[in-house]
């Protein structure tokens, strides 16, 4: 065996280096990256919704701390880019639903825009009443 074979056999297959930033050329990919990104936002509000009931628990001082603590313009930015991140995740989610779920309704598959469609409408159904209990419609 020749020195040339010997190195050759030893390199490995070929293995291009990829991009860091592969996936900002199409669309589909940047979305698909910032909805994984943003089951983080969603940790952070059942977080914050778990240090709130703390603080109601804890009684009337704890809650006003924790409001203090929430009135403070990083944690409005903070909650702000959060709540944008989590409507995208739900966004993305109501409208992969109808990939995973197949309704049939007189022996026919329903359009996917029907299923998206009634997904969206319950969202915005209980979003509303849930609207109306937290601002004192109950």
């Amino acid at each position: 065996m020749s020195e040339q074979t010997t190195n050759t056999a030893r390199a490995g297959p070929y293995r291009p280096r990829t991009d860091r930033l592969w996936w900002v050329h199409r669309r589909s990919y940047v979305l698909f990256v910032l909805r994984e990104l943003s089951s983080v936002f969603v940790a952070w509000f059942v977080v914050y919704l778990v240090l709130l009931v703390a603080a109601v628990h804890s009684g009337t001082s704890s809650y006003e701390r924790f409001l203090e603590w929430s009135g403070r313009p990083w944690m409005v930015a903070l909650n702000v880019v959060a709540l944008a991140f989590v409507v995208l995740h739900a966004v993305t989610w109501f409208t992969l639903a109808p990939k995973a779920m197949a309704v049939r309704l007189r022996g026919r598959r329903l359009p996917a825009r029907v299923i998206a469609a009634g997904h969206f409408a319950a969202w915005a159904v209980l979003s509303a009443v849930l609207a109306w209990i937290v601002l004192d419609g109950w």
